[in-house]
C-alpha cells in the first residue's frame, strides 16, 4: 500500500488529510481487519482496496455537499461505518447517527469508536422505518451507501431529511432505479436534482451520487410498513 499515492489522489479532489486524520484512518483499517477475522463485515480486506473502495469512496460525498456546513448527518444501513465514520474523521463538526439493524455491525461500530474516540456519534441498532419516530425531518444530510434499491430506499430515507436538506444515495448502478423512483421522490416531498459520476482511482470502478433535495415535509403516513414498501414501492 502506497499511502503517499493515496493522499496525493485525495489532494486531486481537494482533500488534504492532517496527520491525525491519517492516523485515525489507519486505526480504522487495522481494527476493521482484526474484527473481520471473526465477524463478517466486508469482503474487501486488502489495504489498498479498503482505502480506495471504502475510504476514498466514502469521501466522495464531500464533493457534492459542503460538509463543513452540515450539523446532523444520518447514515442508514451503515454496516462497518461507510461512509459515516470516514466523513466524521474528516469533518468533526458533524453530529453523526449511524443506523443499522444488524446488531453485530453496531457492536463493531461501538468498539471501533472506543479506539477512534470521536465525539457526537450516535450508534443505533434499529430498523429505519422504526427509528423515524424519533427523528422525522431532523437531518441536514441523510445518506446510504449500497443499501437496497432506490425505490425502496427513498421511502426509508427522505422522511428523515429536514426541508432544504438532502438525501444523497451512493450507488454503482442507478439509471433504472432512478427512473422508477422519480414519482416516489415527489410524493415524499423531495426533488431530484442531479446525479454525479466519479471514477475511483486505479480503475476501481465508477460511483454515482444521487442528490435529492427535500422541498416540503413528508406526509406522516410515510414510511409505511416495510413489507408494504417492498411489495409496492411508491
Amino acid at each position: 500500500m502506497n499511502f503517499d499515492e493515496f493522499y496525493e489522489d485525495l489532494s486531486k479532489i481537494n482533500i488534504i488529510l492532517s496527520n491525525e486524520q491519517k492516523e485515525l484512518l489507519k486505526i480504522y483499517y487495522e481494527f476493521l481487519i482484526e474484527y473481520n477475522a471473526h465477524t463478517n463485515l466486508t469482503s474487501i480486506t486488502n489495504a489498498e482496496e479498503v482505502y480506495y473502495k471504502h475510504f476514498y469512496d466514502s469521501i466522495l460525498l464531500s464533493q457534492v455537499y459542503d460538509l463543513k456546513k452540515c450539523n446532523y448527518l444520518l447514515d442508514i444501513g451503515t454496516g462497518a461505518g461507510f461512509p459515516g465514520v470516514v466523513l466524521k474523521i474528516l469533518y468533526p463538526n458533524i453530529k453523526l447517527t449511524l443506523l443499522d439493524s444488524n446488531n453485530k455491525k453496531t457492536t463493531f461500530l461501538a468498539e471501533l469508536n472506543k479506539k477512534l474516540q470521536l465525539d457526537n456519534i450516535e450508534i443505533t441498532n434499529e430498523r429505519a422505518e422504526d427509528f423515524i419516530k424519533n427523528r422525522r425531518e431532523y437531518y441536514d444530510i441523510v445518506t446510504a451507501r449500497a443499501v437496497k434499491n432506490l425505490p425502496v430506499l427513498i421511502e426509508l430515507s427522505i422522511p428523515y431529511v429536514k426541508v432544504d436538506g438532502y438525501f444523497i444515495a451512493m450507488k454503482s448502478n442507478f439509471e433504472d432505479e432512478l427512473n422508477n423512483s422519480l414519482k416516489g421522490i415527489n410524493i415524499l416531498g423531495g426533488k431530484y436534482e442531479k446525479t454525479y459520476e466519479f471514477s475511483l482511482p486505479k480503475n476501481y470502478g465508477l460511483r454515482n451520487l444521487i442528490k435529492i433535495k427535500k422541498v416540503e415535509k413528508t406526509n406522516i403516513k410515510y414510511p409505511r410498513n416495510y413489507n408494504k414498501i417492498i411489495k409496492m414501492p411508491l
